[in-house]
């Protein structure tokens, strides 16, 4: 048995899949804050889901981790894991020891990439787009994570595209991110509320000239986001995750049609239907924890059962 855990801000999204590559169990608990707790929140993650899913600890062969924050997956350290409170945390080191399991640890986006790769039957070149509280990108090719020389391959949410826009939290102006990350739009929009993306929408639908504008370049920016990421990497498919995704047909209705607009006046970028490349990932997708299970074991996708 193969587990698979991402781990988010206030959740642990946790699956154990089978040698046949089928999901036999699933669940959900929450995140820890600080080193130890999201240790143990791990830890006692992989052991419900054992015992809910009816294994031993002894039939789990790995266990792989989806981790926001800076990762080397070489050595299953963690750093700067600012949303769970970890500065530096040798994750795979010290859950491994407490289970007797071993841990691999790769970034959750990357982590994810691989999963939506695998459970959509993606083959070739595709890459994963993260409309979250920021925007992160992971690309695969043939099954496997490309990297880069320094594992930033794909990264397109601090790529400026407006040098004249709002100022990002890297110290950029008009980066992708400040155009579609959850986080910059709540602060753009800068009324009180729970959900501040789905207030401006419904104020976009009032009229509001201020939601109006944020909601297009909602839709532009992620435009952006696809088209860095087919003309850098050639990617056939761009499959898009997050938290954003929750806007469902109104968000890729809006990218696709601003994918449309900017290929208008060019006969090459038309010639690329980057509208026909992109799909989202369906809600509730397993996609991130699937694919921290394929990190633990450290197996290509086209050896995993398609679940599309």
């Amino acid at each position: 048995m193969r587990v698979g855990l991402d781990v988010g801000g206030t959740k642990i999204d946790a699956v154990a899949v089978s040698p046949e590559g089928e999901i036999a169990g699933r669940l959900r608990r929450p995140t820890g804050w600080g080193e130890a707790a999201v240790v143990s929140s791990i830890v006692d993650a992989v052991s419900a889901l054992a015992e809910e899913t009816g294994f031993d600890l002894s039939d789990v062969a790995s266990a792989g981790v989806g981790i926001p924050g800076l990762v080397d997956a070489d050595s299953g350290r963690v750093l700067h894991a600012v949303n769970l409170g970890v500065e530096s945390l040798d994750l795979a080191a010290r859950a491994g020891e407490r289970l007797g399991v071993p841990f691999r640890v790769e970034n959750d986006v990357k982590a994810a990439a691989l999963g939506a790769a695998a459970l959509s039957g993606a083959e070739g070149a595709m890459a994963y787009l993260n409309l979250g509280t920021g925007v992160a990108a992971g690309i695969v090719v043939d099954g496997r994570i490309w990297r880069g020389s320094r594992g930033i391959a794909g990264e397109v949410g601090h790529l400026s595209v407006d040098p004249n826009g709002r100022l990002c939290g890297c110290g950029q102006r008009g980066c992708i991110e400040t155009f579609c990350g959850g986080g910059a739009l709540a602060r753009a929009w800068g009324r009180p509320g729970d959900l501040p993306v789905r207030d401006l929408l419904v104020a976009a639908d009032a009229g509001d000239p201020d939601a109006l504008l944020l909601e297009a370049g909602l839709y532009q920016g992620a435009a952006a986001g696809v088209r860095v990421l087919v003309l850098s990497a050639d990617v056939e498919r761009v499959i898009i995750g997050g938290g954003l995704t929750a806007l469902g047909a109104r968000l890729e209705d809006g990218i696709r049609a601003a994918l449309l607009a900017g290929a208008e006046a060019s006969p090459f970028m038309r010639s690329l239907h980057l509208d026909e490349r992109i799909e989202l990932l369906p809600a509730g997708s397993p996609a991130a924890a699937f694919g921290a299970a394929m990190v633990g074991a450290s197996i290509p996708s086209k050896e995993i059962v398609s679940h599309g």
